[in-house]
């Protein structure tokens, strides 16, 4: 199985990305969240030039953040920095990227036309945009030739978006292992124990804890915070956020840390309960069983102060 990482997308990522190639990870996914990280593809170009071989993509873009021509002209730059075998491009409907802004997740049918059109302009076609047709002009010397061909991963929650990747992708991304594409990527965080270490401890907390409280950001999000257990309670925590302004409370440090009002929920129990903070050989049990069910890929996201720790351990726990 392709052993991959994903990266929340700091200014230090594009030296992550250089670490995680010696290490032998395959691709490094950059998250796309520009209320909570830097931008996705200035940081994906510094990290194509300091890098030789690893993939480099957002994992994932969102559509409803750029017009297709910025988007089609980005991944045309990357392109011309890395080399198209090193590229692939993840689109989704938005997680932190549409809720930080108090949106909702966009339509499958929007993302399936924006991508679409993003792969028609890289093609070299005129199409259709906002009443208008477009088609990139870049001469040579401004991008590379069209046409562009790269692969495409979508992430996926449901048959919606299993159908738009079907469609129109070479592979998808998935919370949970899913097997029948050529590539199926599982995104999994956390982080390994050192021998004899607890699962409550300030380093596990601090670098596996956001990954238990991105549980109760979505339950509260998708309205299913009745089947988490303690729920309620953790709710009541943001019990003095204004309703209109709460999304902006509860995705303060998502996926980089764990935030005031999380902190007291966020336990060593939490952690080794929900698999996120194993040893060696539990994350080895963890990815065979993933590839079981179907997973060509992991893509692993590390947190904490000490992200070349993160990386090193989980690449020596998944090939030991």
């Amino acid at each position: 199985m392709e052993i991959s990482c994903a990266l929340n997308c700091s200014s230090d990522s594009p030296e992550h990305a250089r670490i995680a190639e010696e290490l032998g990870y395959t691709r490094a996914w950059f998250y796309d969240s520009p209320a909570l990280y830097t931008d996705v593809w200035v940081q994906l170009c510094r990290a194509a030039e300091r890098t030789s071989r690893i993939g480099l993509g957002p994992g994932v873009m969102i559509p409803s953040l750029r017009h297709p021509m910025t988007t089609a002209a980005a991944i045309s730059t990357l392109v011309d920095l890395a080399g198209p075998e090193r590229v692939m491009v993840g689109v989704g409907t938005g997680f932190t990227g549409r809720l930080t802004f108090g949106q909702r997740p966009l339509k499958w049918t929007d993302v399936a036309t924006y991508v679409r059109t993003v792969k028609a302009l890289l093609h070299g076609d005129e199409v259709d945009w906002e009443g208008a047709p477009i088609k990139m002009l870049q001469w040579p010397g401004f991008g590379p030739a069209r046409p562009i061909d790269v692969p495409w991963v979508i992430a996926v929650g449901g048959p919606k978006g299993m159908a738009v990747a079907q469609e129109l992708g070479d592979g998808i991304f998935s919370p949970v292992p899913t097997g029948g594409f050529v590539w199926s990527t599982v995104l999994m965080s956390g982080t390994v124990l050192d021998p004899g270490e607890e699962p409550g401890s300030e380093r596990v907390i601090a670098a596996a804890g956001h990954v238990g409280a991105v549980q109760m950001h979505g339950a509260v999000e998708f309205g299913m915070i009745d089947q988490l257990p303690g729920g309620a309670a953790w709710l009541a925590a943001y019990d003095d956020v204004p309703a209109a302004s709460r999304h902006l409370a509860l995705h303060d440090g998502h996926l980089t840390g764990v935030n005031e009002r999380d902190r007291p929920f966020v336990t060593g129990d939490l952690l080794a309960g929900a698999g996120l903070a194993l040893d060696a050989a539990g994350w080895r049990d963890k990815l065979a069983k993933a590839e079981a069910m179907g997973a060509t890929a992991v893509a692993y996201q590390p947190a904490g102060a000490d992200i070349p720790r993160e990386l090193e351990t989980f690449m020596a726990a998944a090939t030991g």
